[in-house]
């Protein structure tokens, strides 16, 4: 007889109920397995794709065949003259105001100068007693003359003695030398007369060319002193039928400075523009700005050029077409020199040493070291090797997804 309990229908059921559950169980428990390892494989993926950086792209072009170069230029007449006074006096009469137009010996202004006008007639009359005393000088050389070939002949016939022969001799040639003597003199005291006689002229401040009066620092009644050039001038007359345009050009452009090339100008408030022609350079730098001078003239004939106005001078310097231009943020400094990030058909990115030229302001000219159909990373990071991969920004989801799956490879 068997000792093992009849099971009875409830335990059955019972039984039944606990393999569900543990069935159940397991299933939930694989489950949450399977979708834990998924999880974590699209993390893992997720963390790679952030890992490569994204870029955005730019590539060299070719410069123009015109470039414009635009620097502040100083605008001066063709000629300035200040004129000063050379005679010491009060004023008593000026012509011509600023913006008069003069020709060349135009009396501006008059000066009243007696003491230069008394030394004058003092020197006339001296002039006068000097040439006076050579006509008696004159006199006395003849007379001296005469008598010694008297002497001399008496002498010879033994009528006079040879001591009074010798007397009238040198009385003759100290006459001579007497004549010499104040013939001198007036030659010294007529290079008097004609000093002052020139001083006297300035008394009447002319034009020294044809002009425009710029500048008028005096008025009737003023006192005026000869040969003072520290102050202020009387006047200032300026030539203005051409104008000088003076630019300091930094060292990079210098080279493409050559007399001929053409610029134009344009001045605050001013819709016109004008035209100029570079003519000479100075051939020298500034050392603490590297700079050098630049003369340009410009035509003027309506006069709207004026002296000492502020010109943007917009040069028109010819260059190489050829010549390759990037973006200055594509630039990498490096302990080796300047380098670009170039990115491959893989996305990987190929670090290529360039020689740098002109540095133009957004631009720079590049020497060497790349190509048009180069794909160059602009603002690169400074840790970015060659090898690295990256995302291009824009590019296709199929192709950052390839490159995220280089990064991992790798």
């Amino acid at each position: 007889m068997s000792s093992e309990p009849v099971k009875t229908p409830k335990s059955r059921r019972v039984l039944l109920i606990g393999c569900a559950v543990g069935v159940a169980a397991i299933g939930l428990a694989v489950s949450g397995i399977m979708d834990r390892a998924k999880s974590k494989q699209e993390l893992e993926t997720w963390t790679n794709e952030q890992a490569v950086p994204t870029v955005r792209l730019v590539q060299a072009v070719h410069g123009p065949s015109n470039e414009r170069l635009v620097l502040p230029g100083n605008v001066s007449a063709y000629y300035t003259g200040s004129l000063f006074a050379r005679a010491s006096g009060y004023v008593t009469v000026w012509n011509k105001d600023i913006g008069a137009h003069v020709k060349k010996g135009d009396v501006l202004a008059v000066i009243a100068a007696p003491d230069l006008d008394q030394q004058l007639a003092e020197a006339k009359a001296q002039l006068v007693q000097m040439q006076a005393a050579v006509t008696q000088a004159q006199a006395n050389a003849d007379l001296g003359r005469v008598t010694d070939q008297r002497t001399s002949r008496l002498v010879a016939q033994g009528w006079s003695s040879q001591q009074q022969g010798d007397t009238d001799r040198l009385t003759a040639a100290s006459r001579v030398a007497a004549l010499e003597v104040a013939r001198a003199n007036v030659t010294a005291q007529q290079a008097v007369v004609s000093r002052l006689e020139e001083l006297t002229r300035f008394e009447r401040i002319t034009a020294p060319f044809d002009g425009i009066v710029t500048a008028r620092t005096v008025d009737i009644g003023d006192l005026v002193n000869a040969g003072g050039t520290s102050g202020k001038a009387l006047f200032q007359v300026s030539d203005v039928h051409e104008m000088r345009i003076y630019v300091n050009v930094p060292q990079a452009f210098l080279g493409v400075m050559k007399p001929g090339i053409k610029a134009t100008l344009e001045l605050p408030g001013q819709k016109e523009r004008f035209e100029a022609t570079l003519v000479s350079t100075a051939n020298a730098i500034v050392e603490n700005s590297r700079t050098a001078l630049v003369e340009l003239q410009a035509p003027n004939p309506d006069g709207k050029l004026w002296p000492g106005a502020f010109a943007e001078v917009h040069f028109h310097i010819p260059s190489d077409p050829e010549t390759l231009r990037v973006p200055a943020t594509a630039l990498i400094f490096g302990p080796n020199g300047m380098s670009v990030a170039a990115v491959n058909k893989d996305s990987k990115v190929e670090l290529k040493q360039v020689r740098v030229g002109r540095n133009l302001g957004d631009d720079v000219e590049i020497r060497s070291g790349v190509s048009l159909s180069d794909r160059l990373i602009d603002n690169p990071l400074e840790s970015l090797a060659s090898g690295d991969v990256v995302q291009v920004a824009g590019a296709s989801p199929a192709l950052n997804k390839e490159a995220s799956r280089a990064e991992t490879a790798m």
